[in-house]
């Protein structure tokens, strides 16, 4: 008789259809997850256009910090378990309480940081009081942030287990349909619409994700208490999460430099180029959680799996870059002719600035896999402190310097992780190769 976890590491076995190869599982994954992607922008951009005819401009500026905030207050409440859940995910045994686990404690963290910002806005937002001072407001707010994390807390999941359609079904679809459909029915609520429209659109997500973990793949919530993490685990978690806020800091601060010392309408230019070519780096990111899960399933074929996925990024990178790099131009003019005029440079520079962030992307999963942990956390600390830096220095020649410390950057903290990279496999091919994850049925119970 088999047990609700056994279906979990059957479903995951599983290949896509009658006759598939295991060994294509990485380009498989892959696919799936940038399709995800590529919907998930493209149903994004439509809810924007419809918000944008719906609601008032000052409706939608409260709105987005408000979506703003709760997309930092997810990530900061993750603390590195997305991406331990794809490197870990727990045998058959403990599987079920590692999630309910994982669960919890994002849950927990995003009550209480949502809750922090919320106290905060009397002297960071005064705009945004009104949520403040609504009770049923402030805990639909905290709702929101909860499902936004458990929205990529259970993403992770599914990938860990190798299972990247139910992405694309949820993400791609659940999610992006509702979220165009919600402006639609809440348009009396105002800002807040907009609001409860993104976090609904969560939310119904999450839902849909425990449904099909229940239903497809054997999930039961477990609270039974299980033996703390080990400390590469617990390790890990730590490096991915200072990892991923490094990344962070220079999406953060160089609008901001633009704002400084550009001006507002310079750095409305630069925010709307970035977003554009951001889909690339996003593409980047997929093939490497793609390549996290596999090598963390069978750590043999590190090697082999590393070497496809550079040529799985190259092959969807250098494409799509040139794509963008053409039609700059008539993509912006979708924006307005001031769009056109002002931020095609900076989209030219910045879409070429992807094809650096694919190396470091690449690198930094290669890292995590390795175990070189600490260079993971410098080649961070190289981007930050390039990409800022230079930011700084060159914002007053113009806007397109600032597309170009992104790119710098990004290339410096590609060549640091992969010179570092390159440095652990020879290590490694010395002593021993990449500590084996246990199979399926073994490991703590």
């Amino acid at each position: 008789m088999k047990t609700p976890t056994q279906s979990l590491s059957e479903a995951s076995a599983r290949p896509a259809g009658r006759g598939a190869p295991r060994t294509d599982q990485l380009t498989r994954s892959s696919f799936f997850l940038m399709a995800s992607s590529l919907v998930m922008a493209t149903l994004g951009f439509v809810f924007w256009i419809i918000v944008a005819r719906l609601y008032s401009p000052a409706q939608v500026g409260l709105a987005t910090t408000l979506i703003s905030a709760t997309e930092l207050i997810a990530f900061f409440s993750l603390f590195g378990l997305n991406s331990t859940l794809i490197r870990f995910l727990a045998p058959d045994g403990a599987r079920n309480a590692q999630i309910t686990t994982s669960v919890l404690l994002v849950t927990g963290a995003a009550c209480v940081l949502a809750s922090g910002y919320l106290f905060g806005l009397r002297w960071y937002g005064r705009s945004l009081s009104f949520v403040r001072a609504d009770l049923l407001l402030s805990a639909a707010f905290v709702a929101f942030c909860v499902f936004a994390a458990l929205n990529q807390l259970t993403d992770a999941v599914f990938i860990g287990a190798r299972l990247p359609q139910y992405n694309l079904l949820v993400d791609g679809g659940v999610q992006g349909l509702t979220k165009i459909t919600l402006p639609l029915l809440l348009v009396g609520a105002g800002s807040y619409g907009i609001v409860a429209a993104s976090g609904g659109a969560c939310a119904a997500a999450v839902l849909a994700s425990f449904f099909l973990l229940w239903r497809k793949a054997g999930f039961r919530f477990d609270v039974r208490l299980r033996r703390a993490p080990k400390p590469a685990q617990a390790g890990f978690s730590a490096a991915s999460y200072a990892f991923s806020a490094l990344t962070l800091v220079p999406i953060l601060v160089t609008p901001l430099i633009a704002l400084h010392w550009l001006g507002p309408a310079a750095a409305g230019y630069y925010f709307v180029a970035f977003q554009i070519a951001n889909l690339l780096n996003t593409l980047s990111d997929n093939v490497g959680e793609a390549l996290l899960a596999e090598v963390s399933h069978d750590g043999a074929r590190f090697s082999e799996m590393l070497r496809r996925s550079a040529v799985i990024l190259a092959a969807v990178q250098i494409p799509a870059s040139v794509v963008l790099v053409a039609a700059a131009g008539l993509v912006l003019r979708l924006f307005g002719t001031a769009y056109a005029d002002h931020a095609q440079g900076p989209l030219i520079v910045l879409t070429l600035g992807a094809l650096a962030v694919s190396l470091r992307t690449w690198a930094s999963f290669g890292l995590k896999l390795a175990g070189s942990l600490r260079h993971l956390v410098l080649s961070g600390v190289v981007l930050t402190a390039v990409t800022v830096g230079l930011a700084v220095a060159w914002a007053p020649r113009g806007l397109l310097w600032i597309g170009w410390a992104w790119l710098a950057g990004n290339l410096a903290s590609g060549v640091y992780g992969s010179l570092a990279l390159l440095a652990a496999r020879r290590r490694m091919s010395q002593h021993k190769p990449l500590v084996p994850v246990p199979p399926p049925n073994e490991g703590d119970r």
